[in-house]
């Protein structure tokens, strides 16, 4: 499958330099201004360098009126699901409907333990995030009153569910090894790599695996949204590369890596208009999963 039908996202992933905090917050209400959809920070807890990513998004949903805003993504092993699951649910209602859960299994290991979380495998993390993905969604889910997961890593014995997201909270994950793709076909909304660790190349084997994973769970592919962290570019045609990407590989969101103002002006003003076009105009010719 190439194109995925989704509407298309464009943001920026701003660092969330802790010596220049109002900064940060200033590129985020640029992203607003130059038209873009989404803003992300990265959440390392234990990165005294970093502001604290869901503060940062508290603070960037209060100053704007549009923009949707996430972790990419949220560090797991350091956020409890059942506290990041209310706090995640609490900003979504405050903002009307803003926010979206960008969702890790964890990296850095001796960083983590230092600060006190867990030290796991790769099995291991990937086992605990399913269980995190099921304890989140079971607590959205105010249709029951109370929760119960036992698993090996989370586990809640009848807590009280609520509250209830303004909106379906999307959960990307921020996937590379065969089986966190796995677990993103089976359990995800969608797949949030970076451009660093997955190259354009390699966007098509990971899709594969997210497809034939959904299928196997009786999922329609479709349903995962396909985004991607990019580099800041000055290539002439980058429209015409990410347009490429959309519709040959399927990505729906774009996500700009910088802390430049002009480029993230550039991103709204030129790049992203000329992205939508050239989708817009090839699904008019060939509808998705036509």
């Amino acid at each position: 499958m190439s194109d995925y039908g989704h509407d298309l996202l464009f943001g920026t992933f701003p660092t969330p330099d802790a010596a220049d905090p109002q900064r940060v917050v200033e590129l985020s209400t640029r992203t607003e201004a130059a038209g873009l959809d989404l803003v992300t920070f990265q959440d390392h807890p234990y990165q005294a360098r970093h502001l604290d990513a869901w503060a940062l998004v508290a603070t960037v949903l209060a100053r704007t009126s549009t923009l949707r805003a996430t972790a990419n993504v949220t560090n797991l092993p350091l956020r409890p699901p059942l506290p990041l699951a209310q706090a995640v649910a609490s900003l979504d209602l405050l903002s009307g409907g803003r926010v979206e859960l960008g969702l890790g299994a964890g990296a850095f290991w001796d960083a983590i333990a230092a600060a006190g979380g867990p030290r796991r495998t790769g099995g291991e993390a990937v086992t605990a995030l399913e269980e995190a993905i099921t304890i989140i969604r079971g607590l959205w889910d105010t249709r029951q009153r109370s929760l119960r997961v036992r698993g090996t890593h989370y586990r809640v014995d009848g807590a009280r569910t609520g509250p209830a997201p303004a909106h379906d909270i999307s959960i990307w994950l921020g996937a590379v090894g065969p089986r966190m793709l796995a677990l993103t076909g089976r359990l995800g909304d969608g797949w949030l790599p970076s451009e660093m660790y997955v190259p354009p190349e390699r966007l098509a084997e990971g899709n594969a695996r997210i497809d034939a994973a959904a299928v196997a769970a009786g999922r329609d592919p479709r349903s995962v949204r396909r985004l991607y962290n990019v580099n800041a570019s000055s290539d002439p045609h980058r429209a015409d590369e990410l347009a490429e990407l959309a519709l040959e590989e399927g990505i729906s969101a774009f996500v700009l890596a910088t802390d430049d103002p002009d480029a993230i002006r550039a991103f709204g003003a030129e790049v992203a208009p000329a992205v939508r076009e050239q989708v817009r105009a090839e699904r008019t010719i060939n509808p998705p999963g036509s």
